[in-house]
Order: C-alpha cells, then structure tokens, then sequence
C-alpha cells in the first residue's frame, strides 16, 4: 500500500525535484510539474502522455484513472495510492519525472 508520504519521500529522491505548493495541492517539479499531491493525501494527479496514460488505466484500472476534465485529456492521471504497490509508485512518479525534466536532458 502506497502513502502519501512514500510519495513524497520516492518524488524528492528524483533528480532536481523541487516542492512547492500549487493551489490546494503540493506540487513536485523539476523543469515542469509531474506530480501534485492533494492535502487528503489519497491520490496524486501524475503527468503522462496520452499513450502512457491509456496503457496505465488498462493494465491497473483501480489505481488509475484519467483526471476528469481537459487536463485528463492531456495525459494528467489520477493516481489512487492505497491499491498500488511501492513498484507501481516509483514506476509512475520515474514515468511522469522524465517528461519534467528540462529540453535535451534525459536519464
């Protein structure tokens, strides 16, 4: 079972993450935002592509879904934490992570 704090603490190992806040949610970010936290501390909103998106919510429809709006269709993801697994966590925030990182620089 996945926390809020295995969140935090697995987001800010990743290279250059920044926190800061972001309207009623904390933000991690590096060049971009990946991932935003709400203070309820359930779920986490992740920023995939589309492709990365759909195969997401097919493959573990119970931890994944798009985020309901324009932004879901985007690549936005909301991220429920209690059914995913520790694995399931550092995959996605690695997933979303790379996407943030500034022009030309990859891992």
């Amino acid at each position: 079972m996945a926390t809020a704090a295995d969140l935090r603490h697995i987001a800010l190992e990743l290279e250059g993450t920044k926190e800061a806040p972001h309207f009623d949610r904390v933000a991690f970010k590096v060049a971009r935002i990946f991932v935003t936290l709400p203070a309820h501390g359930q779920t986490a909103n992740l920023k995939l592509t589309p492709e990365e998106q759909e195969l997401k919510c097919m493959v573990a429809p119970e931890i994944f879904a798009p985020v309901d709006n324009a932004w879901g269709r985007q690549g936005w993801t909301e991220m429920t934490l209690a059914p995913a697994t520790s694995e399931d966590l550092l995959a996605a925030l690695q997933m979303a992570h790379a996407h943030a990182l500034p022009k030309g620089k990859k891992l």
